[in-house]
This record gives C-alpha cells, structure tokens and sequence, in this order.
C-alpha cells in the first residue's frame, strides 16, 4: 500500500513538472505565432480593387516572378501561423484533458506524446489551408477574367455569411462543438504510445475544422490576412470552446453572424448603406 502510494505521488510531481512546461512551451508559441501572424498582415496588406467596389486580397495572387509552388509555400506558412495563434488558446484545455486520460502504468513520457497530439491537431489544419489556398487562387483567377462575376462578388459574401451563421444555429454545430469542449471523456482512458497519440491529434484537428468551419470561412472571404478579422474570429472560436455555456455563446454568435450576412446582402443589393 505504502509503494503504492508513493508511485501516486510521484506519478503526480512528474506531471505537474510536465504541465509547468508544457504551459511555457504554449506561451512561447502563442507569443511567436502572434508576432508572426502581424508580421505576416502588414507584409501582405493591400490588394486589388474589382468591379463591384471591393478589393481582393493579396493573399489569392502571387508576387512578380514567384511561382505557384513558393506561393503557396509562403501562404501554407502564414497560414500555420495564423492557426497557431487563433487555435491554441482552445487546444490547450483539449491536450489537458489528453494528459488526464492516458494510462500512467509503467514509464510514460507525457511531454513528447502531448507534443504529438498537437503536431497531428495542426497538421489537419494544414491540409484545411491547401484547400483553403486552392480554391481560393482558382476562385480569384476566374473572378479577375469575368467581371461580370466579380460584381456579384459582395452579394456571394452576404450569402456565405449567412450560410456560417445559420450553420452556428444546427444541431451539427452543437454536437461537433462537444467533442471539442470534452473529447476525450474523463471516463476514458488512452494508451500511451505514439500511434495514439498522432490519431488523437488527428481527430481533434478534424472535429475542430468541422466545428470551426463556418467562422474560418467569414474569415477568407472577409479578408484572411487582416488583422481584426482574424482577432473577431479567434475570439468567437474561444469563446464558445472555453465558456461555461458554450453551446449558448455559439449559438449567440451564430445570430450576431446571420443579421450581419443579411445586412451585408442587402447592402450589396443597395437596400442598405
């Protein structure tokens, strides 16, 4: 019983050890990735004016003399970066919660494991970015050689505003945004090794990227490189993983969201200044 006991306790140091650094890592790469996503903004403000009175950002088009492949280079970097700094405040608790649940017989390094489900969580929204990047560039170019499309570019913006904010109301919404304020359970346990750990990440990254969809897409269309939007976004995304209520925050921000698509429907429309 006494062994037994000790193992406990010292089970217990090592992970408040292991927390105390995992807090620090956190906070250096919030702290970096926020510096890196400013840098990023004011290096990338600007962009072209189109015909309907808004302008396209320069993000959707390369510089002179860049080819695709270091474009979309540069934007996959701005992008992790960007996700970093919005996305790890509310993964935090998630690897937590990880933390808790993995089985602590025998020697477990919880450091590197807890570093893994965060690489797989991230590496998910890696993919979201070459998506993002890829219709986004396909978008912009048909959108540059028709203008006739681009007018009605600002009545699309309405409309898939209003689709995010209808999309925050569904019970879809709701039963992803659990998995990613409780997953996994307190009731489960993980194995400890490194398959785990990478599916975990994995899965969290995935549910996160279906919970968040909505709000990333205001986010491109409204302007993926500026600066407030990205602050409004991130906000919104924490706000209804941490808060007590989180169901209710989303589905608040959900109704904020569906009167702005339909104010700015209307103001493409001209039935609104």
């Amino acid at each position: 019983m006494t062994d037994q006991l000790q193992n406990k306790i010292s089970a217990s140091g090592n992970d408040t050890t292991l927390s105390a650094e995992l807090i620090a890592v956190c906070a250096f790469a919030f702290a970096a990735s926020v510096a890196g996503t400013v840098y990023f903004c004011r290096s990338m403000s600007g962009g072209m004016e189109m015909p309907g009175g808004w302008t396209m950002s320069m993000t959707w088009m390369r510089m002179p003399g860049q080819s695709w492949t270091a474009s979309a280079a540069m934007f996959l970097l701005m992008w992790l970066t960007m996700m970093v700094a919005m996305m790890l405040p509310s993964l935090v608790p998630m690897l937590r919660r990880y933390r808790n649940a993995v089985d602590r017989r025998g020697e477990t390094r919880l450091g590197p494991l807890t570093t893994l489900v965060g690489a797989g969580y991230f590496f998910v929204w890696t993919v979201f970015g070459v998506a993002a990047f890829a219709t986004g560039t396909a978008l912009a170019a048909v959108v540059m050689e028709r203008p006739a499309l681009a007018r009605a570019v600002p009545i699309a913006v309405g409309v898939v505003v209003l689709l995010a904010g209808s999309l925050q109301l569904s019970e879809w919404k709701a039963r992803h945004l659990v998995c990613c304020r409780e997953s996994p359970g307190c009731d489960r346990t993980m194995r400890a090794d490194v398959g785990t750990a990478w599916r975990h990440g994995l899965r969290l990254g995935f549910e996160c990227a279906q919970c968040c969809v909505g709000l990333i897409a205001i986010l491109l269309i409204m302007g993926v490189m500026d600066f407030r939007a990205m602050v409004v976004v991130a906000a919104a995304i924490s706000a209804e993983r941490l808060a007590p209520a989180g169901e209710r925050v989303a589905r608040a921000i959900g109704a904020v969201v569906v009167v702005a698509g339909l104010f700015l429907i209307a103001r493409a429309a001209g039935l609104a200044w």
